[in-house]
């Protein structure tokens, strides 16, 4: 795809890697528009039937990488903010905005840390697989800037807005173990058998008919997003792949 992500194809299953691991593959704008651009060409691909995201070791992500991270100053690191987040937000948001509504089972595998954005990332992906040794953490609050929006409708989404406000707004470090039994993450598993749990599930989605489980989860993202869906509606037009 670029220097920052890859996509290969193997068979009826595709997995999207963050590429910077020299920068803890945290997410430039850069590698947004890769990711974005990996993700709209999945949604046209009807040999594809289940999507892995994961990110190259030894972290999933260390989120946004962006100039506030490095101010001394609260108002360093608002102005910073301020002055690019239309740019990270616009991207971040049609990046997993993308990839929430691939109509193909996704499947996040974390191999390591996912922090601020990385974990929001993962929050758009139908199941989350994680390493035992991974960490899960929010920090923005402690750099002085909020959450974006689209992580922050996934955590109340996901977890209700409690538990929402407990891991935004107090910035503490969960284990893979943790954010699993708060239900943001499917399976733990030690590290070195990650990528065969994770490759062995999506072999079995992806021998599943592809249209009711692309209606399926159609249908369950829009009554999380809705409460009532026009089910209907947005059910029509998937591709016959079965």
């Amino acid at each position: 795809m670029g220097d920052h992500v890859t996509l290969v194809r193997a068979g009826a299953v595709a997995t999207v890697t963050l590429t910077r691991p020299d920068r803890r593959n945290s997410l430039s704008d850069a590698m947004l528009a890769e990711l974005g651009a990996a993700f709209a060409e999945l949604r046209d691909d009807a040999g594809t039937r289940v999507v892995i995201v994961t990110g190259a070791p030894p972290v999933f992500s260390a989120g946004a990488d962006a100039p506030h991270a490095k101010a001394k100053t609260d108002e360093e690191r608002r102005r910073l903010f301020l002055s690019r987040k239309s740019q990270f937000r616009r991207l971040f948001e049609r990046a997993t905005t993308l990839l929430e509504n691939l109509e193909q089972a996704t499947i996040c595998m974390i191999n390591g840390h996912a922090v601020g954005g990385g974990w929001g990332l993962t929050l758009a992906c139908d199941f989350r697989f994680a390493a035992a040794e991974a960490q899960f953490w929010i920090p923005e609050v402690d750099l002085g800037v909020p959450l974006g929006v689209a992580s922050t409708t996934r955590f109340v989404r996901l977890v209700g807005p409690a538990r929402a406000k407990e891991i935004i707004m107090s910035c503490r470090r969960y284990s893979a173990h943790e954010a699993q039994a708060i239900g943001l993450v499917h399976q733990v598993v030690p590290g070195d058998v990650l990528g065969k749990t994770v490759s062995e599930y999506a072999e079995m989605l992806a021998r599943k008919p592809f249209r009711p489980l692309a209606e399926v989860k159609a249908r369950i993202n829009a009554i999380a997003r809705v409460g009532v869906p026009e089910v209907n509606a947005m059910t029509e037009g998937f591709l016959e792949r079965e």
